[in-house]
């Protein structure tokens, strides 16, 4: 399964890489995230809870980032397991570009899925990965861009 998206973000560039990199934030804005833990400055651990169609799990997992080309591009991959319900693994590559003081943000993501959530078919999947990040890119916008006065 592939996404690929563009966001436009009402911030610098500067500013929504730090959010990025910012384990307080991306908590807030992960969906069903219970928990993430920042153990350096490449390696994250977290702890989501996701209903997938008829499937509902708690996931544990970790993240790695490579962040050589920061501030304007970075990449993750990561990987999770469900219990019962099933496990994933993935990736995203990031780019950032800042046009007229906002922040065009494009990413390209890959994911593997096995167990149960394997059997629940590529559209239900798909759909569901597209509204997550949907979800996270809103909450993630509303939570960097500056408050109107």
């Amino acid at each position: 399964m592939e996404l690929n998206d563009e966001i436009i973000i009402d911030a610098p560039m500067t500013r929504v890489y730090e959010a990025l990199n910012d384990p307080d934030i991306l908590e807030q804005c992960i969906p069903g995230c219970e928990e993430l833990i920042k153990h350096s400055d490449t390696e994250l651990e977290a702890k989501v809870v996701l209903k997938i169609g008829p499937v509902k799990a708690r996931f544990g997992g970790n993240v790695v980032l490579d962040t050589s080309g920061a501030p304007g591009a970075f990449s993750l991959t990561g990987q999770g397991n469900g219990g019962a319900a099933g496990h994933a693994k993935g990736g995203a590559d990031v780019t950032l570009e800042e046009v007229d003081g906002k922040t065009v943000l494009k990413y390209t993501a890959k994911a593997e899925i096995g167990g149960k959530l394997a059997q629940l078919g590529g559209r239900l999947i798909q759909s569901t990965a597209k509204k997550l990040a949907a979800k996270f890119f809103k909450k993630f916008a509303e939570v960097v861009a500056p408050v109107e006065a």
